[in-house]
C-alpha cells in the first residue's frame, strides 16, 4: 500500500476573503459618492472669502425696499434686468464655459425666495453657484 506523504490542510485560506472584503469596501466607497440627492451644487464662502472656484459670471440682486428686486449681470448697474430675463442672460454667458459658475450677490434685505429663484435657474441649467458674503 502506498501512503501519502502529504497530509490534507482544513485550513480556509483567509487572504483571498481578506481581498474581497477590502474590494467591496472600496466599490461602495465609491458608488456612495456617486449618489447625487437633488439639491442646488453650492459653493458657499467662507468669511475670510477663500473659495476654490471662480465664478466668470455675477448677478447681483438690489431691492429697492418697494416689493420690487433689479437683477444685474456682472455688475453693469446701467441694465437691469428682468427676473424672467435673467436666465437668458446666464445661458447666454455661460454657454461656452467649461464649468459653469455663477455668484449671487444679493442685499441683506432680499428675501430668500429671490434667491432661491436664481439657484433654481442653475438647478435647471447644471450650473453651480456660489452665495457670495461679505467677510466678518
Amino acid at each position: 500500500m502506498y501512503k501519502r506523504q502529504t497530509k490534507i490542510m482544513s485550513d480556509i485560506g483567509m487572504s483571498s476573503m481578506t481581498d474581497l472584503v477590502f474590494l467591496l469596501l472600496i466599490f461602495f466607497l465609491i458608488t456612495s459618492t456617486l449618489v447625487n440627492p437633488n439639491a442646488l451644487k453650492l459653493l458657499l464662502p467662507k468669511s475670510t472669502n477663500q473659495i476654490s472656484d471662480k465664478a466668470t459670471v455675477s448677478v447681483s440682486i438690489k431691492d429697492w425696499h418697494d416689493g420690487n428686486y433689479s437683477y444685474y449681470i456682472n455688475g453693469d448697474d446701467k441694465t437691469a434686468l428682468s427676473f424672467e430675463e435673467v436666465e437668458d442672460a446666464l445661458v447666454g454667458q455661460l454657454q461656452s464655459e467649461e464649468d459653469p459658475t455663477f455668484a449671487i450677490y444679493a442685499d441683506e434685505s432680499v428675501p430668500v425666495k429671490e434667491v432661491v429663484a436664481c439657484m433654481n435657474i442653475a438647478k435647471r441649467n447644471h450650473y453651480k453657484v456660489i452665495l457670495a458674503t461679505s467677510p466678518e
